[in-house]
């Protein structure tokens, strides 16, 4: 049985509804999974976990969030080796640039990204569900 982190930031709620799709859905492939913000996670944590789903929405200009998040997803980078890794955020405008960057920098880094990162327009429906469901599904496997 896989063990895996979903890690995220949210300041409407709705990254944090993706997060628990995503949870359910690693759980659905009979993962043990827990759920994190970025304030109660750390770099050091990462070893504990087979595989890890990190979530944060567009903020400003399309980037990341950058007074907690991004400060946390940079401190693991140099400590997630070939662990399982899989992105995701909600946005309310812009066309997905901040995910492209993130996954592009991520690549580049050398993460073991296990799907595409997956966007969602403002809070996620049932297809939106689904397809974090899906994530999770990727990130266990």
């Amino acid at each position: 049985m896989s063990k895996i982190a979903v890690v995220y930031w949210t300041g409407t709620g709705n990254t944090e509804a993706m997060a628990n799709a995503v949870a359910e859905g690693a759980k659905e492939q009979g993962a043990e999974v827990s759920v994190f913000t970025s304030a109660e996670f750390t770099s050091d944590m990462v070893a504990e976990y087979d595989g890890i789903a990190f979530g944060c929405p567009a903020m400003g200009d399309e980037v990341l969030e950058e007074d907690e998040f991004e400060p946390l997803f940079n401190n693991c980078i140099g400590v997630l080796g070939d662990k399982k890794v899989v992105l995701f955020g909600s946005y309310g405008w812009g066309d997905g640039e901040w995910m492209r960057n993130w996954e592009a920098s991520s690549r580049e880094q050398g993460l073991n990204l296990a799907a595409d990162g997956l966007i969602w327009n403002d809070a996620p429906d049932e297809e939106g569900v689904e397809a974090c469901k899906a994530l999770g599904a990727a990130v266990s496997k």
